[in-house]
């Protein structure tokens, strides 16, 4: 699971130098300035360190290490909201238009930037662990199970930031509770780095919308954690075909039809379509809702720069159908409440590649953020749609 280049980090410690492979699953690079941070260090001290630019060893209790971590969240938090009142006069000063009236567009990137920012600061308090995962640390738990999950077996000791130590730990609680899915009384069980299904609305809108008259095979193209290509199986289509370009994702789904005692799902790793495959009755896709350009890798999944995947999606998906096949598109339109995509956009690249909408469904999000006020992106937010687009050849 490990990228095939390795890359190592050095520091100085009691006057010695030391040389150790870096990890990081969220693409941060090495840190070029490393100093040695304990219980002793207090989180201001961290703070200013960080915003340096200063990568930070931890070399004191792991529990102490983690409170050092929630309270550079804390500082992070109080910054950006000084940076927001700022923002807010400056752009009151300028005009009569109110500052929660901002270009949407504008206001996303900039919330963008602030979560990579704290991305980076956070990233900056750094743990040693050994060949095996384990730490050296007093009071730290066992961690070399969720590592191994996450980043693959390893035979030196390794660097990596506390932020994606517990990224690792995280997933690993994911992947032993799961996620209820409601309206199929199952759970699924993401890996690390495959996008969790806690946004699942649109799994009702697959229960509703009537399968096609002959329906023998199906291909669920963008698989992930297999959660799609279970909906068919569970609607008795009898041939899935599911596809994904992420192994991590192929070996989650796997994991999980294996759960559900599902084996007329066939897995196949590919850049969108099957290849060697029967025509499709239906194909389904919920890819990326958001056209801009991911920031690391974990981010796929969200994130579908200049709609790469969506448009290949529609340019080749009538190929690949039987004579009476439909498609079904899983997509959002929140990137048209933050004027990222325009709705004649997508209509025309429908009509450009010969598809005509059969028919949509659609559902409104119940997730968190779509109701809380104090999120900037709130209007953008409570005003999203997901729909099942079901398109045939025109």
């Amino acid at each position: 699971m490990l990228a095939a280049k390795k890359q190592y980090v050095e520091w100085y410690e009691n006057d010695s130098l030391h040389q150790t492979r870096w990890l990081s699953e969220s693409g941060h690079k090495p840190p070029t300035r490393i100093v040695l941070v304990d219980d002793t260090t207090t989180a201001d001290e961290a703070y200013r360190l960080a915003c340096a630019g200063t990568s930070m060893l931890w070399r004191g209790d792991f529990h102490n290490g983690r409170q050092l971590l929630q309270a550079l969240n804390r500082r992070i938090d109080r910054a950006e909201a000084r940076a927001k009142l700022r923002q807010e006069k400056k752009a009151a000063n300028k005009s009569n238009i109110k500052p929660d009236n901002q270009a949407l567009p504008n206001l996303f990137h900039q919330q963008r930037q602030m979560t990579a920012q704290r991305s980076r600061l956070l990233s900056r308090l750094l743990l040693e662990l050994d060949a095996d995962y384990s730490s050296q640390l007093r009071r730290a738990p066992e961690v070399s199970t969720a590592c191994v999950a996450a980043f693959g077996s390893l035979n030196e000791p390794c660097l990596l930031s506390f932020r994606d130590l517990q990224g690792a730990l995280g997933a690993a609680g994911w992947r032993e509770k799961g996620v209820p899915i409601t309206g199929l009384e199952l759970s699924i069980y993401p890996h690390y780095g495959v996008f969790a299904p806690t946004r699942h609305e649109y799994v009702q809108l697959l229960l509703d919308a009537p399968l096609p008259e002959a329906c023998d095979v199906a291909y669920d193209i963008g698989t992930g954690t297999g959660l799609l290509a279970i909906v068919l199986a569970k609607r008795g289509v009898q041939q899935i075909i599911a596809t994904d370009v992420n192994p991590r994702a192929l070996a989650c789904a796997s994991d999980n039809l294996t759960q559900q005692q599902l084996t007329n799902v066939q897995l196949q790793q590919a850049d969108l379509f099957p290849k060697n495959a029967p025509p499709a009755d239906l194909i389904v896709c919920n890819p990326p809702w958001l056209p801009t350009k991911p920031s690391s890798p974990l981010e796929y999944a969200v994130y579908d720069y200049n709609s790469l995947m969506l448009r290949g999606f529609l340019q080749g998906v009538k190929a690949h159908l039987s004579e009476q096949g439909e498609v079904w598109l899983i997509l959002s339109d929140l990137a048209e409440h933050l004027q990222l995509r325009t709705r004649d956009e997508l209509l025309g690249w429908f009509a450009d590649n010969d598809l005509a909408v059969k028919y949509r469904l659609d559902t409104k999000p119940k997730h968190g953020r779509s109701q809380d006020h104090t999120d900037p992106l709130y209007a953008a937010r409570s005003a999203e749609i997901t729909s099942l687009w079901c398109l045939q050849p025109a």
